[in-house]
């Protein structure tokens, strides 16, 4: 059974509004295709799992940016693309790092989200909180 929280309201960095800690006003940066450092096939599966669990809340960030290899966790070779999916049906915006995504060969690959570029992710940064995954 899910534990609830009775979150206050507060106001964000920007003045506005908001319940505490929700994670509406969040955007995800994937700046790798696996979480921490170390082994990477442990590393892919606990990303995976944070995708899982993130996909289950009620509230949902803005948007999941991936840049680096992060890009390769929205091709079919990544079990996070099932997840990135199913988050952008629920209204997330999934979007890629088109350099990155040239970088490593994806452009075309991508079963989830869509090609972007740092001027969006700048955007976002200055309206959202931004939360690194790496």
């Amino acid at each position: 059974m899910e534990q609830r929280y009775d979150v206050p309201l507060c106001k964000n960095r920007f003045g506005d509004t908001v319940r505490g800690n929700i994670m509406q006003n969040k955007v995800i940066l994937v700046s790798s295709n696996q979480l921490g450092r170390g082994d990477q096939e442990l590393g892919e599966n606990i990303l995976e799992t944070f995708f899982t669990i993130l996909k289950q809340k009620q509230e949902l960030p803005k948007a999941v940016f991936c840049m680096n290899s992060g890009v390769l966790t929205m091709t079919e070779e990544s079990l996070v693309s099932v997840h990135l999916r199913e988050l952008e049906e629920k209204g997330v915006n999934i979007l890629a790092c088109k350099t990155c995504a040239d970088h490593y060969g994806v452009t075309d690959k991508l079963t989830a989200g869509k090609i972007s570029g740092m001027g969006e992710f700048i955007d976002l940064a200055a309206k959202y909180e931004v939360l690194t995954i790496s």
